[in-house]
C-alpha cells in the first residue's frame, strides 16, 4: 500500500476507541497496514454483517478489548497496561434519531465517555496525541446557507447533535485546563485537537436510519426505497477522506504539538453537498436497480435540513484537500456492497484505499 505519511505510523502504538463501528474498523484496518501497534476498545458490533466482522480485523490487530468509555476505572486500567503514543477517540452513539428514544444514555456516552477518555489520557504519561472526533452537527445550526467554520458556536436541537456540542465543550475546557499548548513541556506532554466530519458514507456501515444502509437493505430484499427526508442537504464525503484527515493531523501534532491543537472541520467539497434524494438516486443508478419512494412525514422528529462545512482552514493550514467528488465516492461505497459477500472483506478494504489513494 502506498504510505502518503512517510513511515509515520509504523510501530507507533495507536488506541482506537471505538474501533468495532463504521469508521473505527476503517481505520484500523488503514493503520494496521501502515504497521502500527493498534489497540482497540469498544462495545460489541450491532451486527454480523459490520464491517468489523467481515473484515476479521479485531483477530488482526495488537488488541481487541470490549470495554464502555463510561467507566473510568476500566479506560484507565487499558491506558496503564497497553501504554498508547496516540489515541484516536471514535466510540459514541452516532444517530440522530435514536437519541431521541435515549437522550440521557446519548448524554452519558458522548459527554461522560469522552470526558472519561480524556481523563484517561491525562493519567497516562505515554500518550503525546489525542484526535477527539465529534460531528458536523456539533455546531448551533441556524440554517442560514452558510458553511460552518471552526469558531462558530457549538450547540444542536436535539440530543444527539446538542451532546456532540458539550463534547467540544468539554474538550476545549480539557485543552484549556490540563493540555494548555502554553503549558507544553512544563506540566505536560500532550497535544489534543477535535475534528468534525460530513455524512460520512462507506461500505459495511448497517445503521439504522443512515440512508446508504437504509438503500443496501431495501436493494437487497427487492422493496423499493422510501425516503424519510429528501430535500434535506448534506455534505456527503466517504469515509476515508476524514480519515485521511484525522491521521495527517496526528502526524502533524506528534511533531508540532503546540501548532496544531485545535478544532478542524474534515468535510467534501461544495460539489459533494447534495440532497438525501440525490444521493439515493446515485446509488440506485451505481447498483443498477431499485427504485425512490418520497416518505416524508410533516410529524416526524426534527432534523436540519441543511448542513455544511467550511473547509478553508484544513486546506491552507494541514495542505488537506477531500480527493473524490460526489460520483466517484457513491461508486465506491456501491462496490462494497456489491462485493462484500463473495469477497475477502479485509482484502476488498485495502483494495479501497487503495484505489481512494489513487485519486488525485
Amino acid at each position: 500500500m502506498v504510505d502518503v505519511f512517510d513511515d509515520f505510523y509504523r510501530n507507533k502504538r495507536v488506541l482506537i476507541t471505538g474501533h468495532t463501528g463504521f469508521k473505527g474498523s476503517w481505520l484500523a484496518i488503514w493503520l494496521n497496514e501502515l504497521g502500527a501497534e493498534v489497540v482497540g476498545v469498544s462495545l460489541d458490533p450491532n451486527s454480523e454483517r459490520d464491517n468489523f466482522v467481515l473484515s476479521n480485523i479485531g483477530k488482526k490487530i495488537k488488541a481487541d478489548i470490549r470495554a464502555d468509555i463510561r467507566d473510568g476505572k476500566r479506560m484507565k486500567e487499558i491506558f496503564e497496561e497497553y501504554q498508547p503514543e496516540i489515541v484516536f477517540h471514535l466510540a459514541a452513539q452516532p444517530l440522530v434519531r435514536l437519541s431521541y428514544s435515549i437522550p440521557a444514555e446519548t448524554y452519558e456516552t458522548n459527554v461522560m465517555g469522552t470526558i472519561q477518555v480524556m481523563e484517561a489520557i491525562r493519567n497516562t504519561r505515554s500518550v503525546k496525541v489525542a484526535v477527539m472526533i465529534t460531528t458536523d452537527k456539533c455546531y448551533d445550526n441556524n440554517e442560514q446557507g452558510q458553511g460552518f467554520v471552526e469558531t462558530d458556536p457549538f450547540g444542536g436541537y436535539d440530543p444527539y447533535s446538542s451532546s456532540k456540542g458539550a463534547c467540544e465543550i468539554a474538550i476545549q475546557s480539557w485543552r484549556r485546563s490540563f493540555f494548555n499548548p502554553a503549558d507544553y513541556g512544563k506540566k505536560h506532554t500532550v497535544s489534543i485537537a477535535s475534528v468534525r466530519a460530513g455524512n460520512v458514507i462507506g461500505g459495511g456501515d448497517w445503521a439504522l436510519d443512515r440512508i446508504i444502509p437504509d438503500c443496501i437493505r431495501a436493494l437487497e430484499a427487492d422493496k423499493v426505497i422510501d425516503i424519510r427526508s429528501p430535500k434535506a442537504i448534506r455534505p456527503w464525503e466517504h469515509v476515508l477522506e476524514p480519515l485521511s484527515g484525522y491521521m495527517l493531523l496526528a502526524s502533524k501534532m506528534w511533531n508540532e504539538p503546540t501548532t496544531y491543537c485545535e478544532g478542524w472541520n474534515f468535510g467534501p467539497e461544495a460539489d459533494c453537498v447534495s440532497t438525501v434524494w440525490e444521493v439515493a438516486s446515485e446509488i440506485v443508478k451505481n447498483y443498477g436497480r431499485g427504485e425512490l419512494k418520497d416518505s416524508s412525514d410533516p410529524n416526524s422528529v426534527h432534523e436540519a435540513n441543511f448542513l455544511m462545512l467550511n473547509i478553508n482552514k484544513v486546506k491552507t493550514r494541514l495542505g488537506w484537500h477531500p480527493r473524490m467528488n460526489i460520483h466517484q465516492c457513491v461508486d465506491l461505497v456501491v462496490d462494497w456492497y456489491k462485493k462484500y459477500r463473495t469477497e475477502d472483506v479485509y482484502d476488498l478494504c485495502v483494495e479501497e484505499i487503495e484505489r481512494f489513494l489513487s485519486v488525485r
